[in-house]
């Protein structure tokens, strides 16, 4: 856990430069709560006690609790995509199998980006005001291009089936992850009644099988 400030009450950040350190504080308590439990769980007084400051001096820097996460969400896009990126410079030749592979393992290898994945569309767009939605979208579509261009050199595949690889991938992860509910009672209480053994799921797998599914089919559909 982040240690909280002294009970002194933190003076307002003046410059732009306080500010940005300010927000960084906001998010690197946010990213720590968040992965140590649901993002849903975690609250706007929860970080501001994590970086000591009252919940409304938070609202300097954040309109809501939402934008603090979809700020996380478009950092988690940006660190994926250099995932990604970094695989492909490492390859001379990928085929549809170890595409698929490793774009579900670097998901799966995200959990709180996992979690960000499934809450941003449900919950975080819809909570913060149009302008910051505006953005937030526009960081993601650039992340987006990014991993897209990716999969257009490996596989040949178009613009549009590169967009749709990205949006299963992303979209089945944040699902499959919140199925999964690893660490909670959810979880235990599925591994121990043999009954519910069909609710055990194990993402990376799953996650694989879909995606070599859709690649293979494209590249299918390419060749005819």
């Amino acid at each position: 856990m982040m240690c909280v400030m002294d009970s002194a009450a933190p003076r307002r950040a003046r410059s732009a430069e306080a500010k940005q350190e300010r927000e960084r504080a906001i998010l690197a308590a946010a990213r720590t709560l968040g992965g140590e439990r649901s993002v849903r769980e975690v609250t706007l007084t929860d970080i501001a006690a994590a970086v000591g400051m009252h919940k409304s001096a938070m609202l300097r820097y954040f309109e809501t609790r939402e934008q603090i996460f979809l700020a996380l969400t478009a950092e988690g896009w940006r660190d994926w995509a250099t995932a990604v990126g970094e695989w492909s410079a490492d390859r001379t030749v990928a085929t549809p199998e170890a595409v698929a592979a490793m774009l579900a393992r670097t998901l799966v290898a995200r959990p709180f980006f996992c979690d960000l994945l499934a809450q941003a569309p449900m919950n975080l767009e819809r909570n913060v005001s149009l302008d910051v939605a505006y953005r937030f979208k526009m960081a993601v579509f650039a992340e987006v291009a990014s991993v897209a261009t990716v999969l257009r050199e490996r596989l040949g595949l178009a613009e549009a089936e590169a967009v749709d690889v990205i949006a299963t991938a992303t979209g089945m992860a944040g699902a499959l992850w919140q199925m999964a509910a690893p660490g909670t009672s959810l979880r235990e209480l599925y591994e121990s009644r043999p009954e519910l053994a069909h609710a055990v799921i194990d993402v990376e797998p799953r996650l694989t099988r879909i995606l070599t599914a859709l690649l293979v089919g494209y590249q299918a559909g390419a060749v005819r």
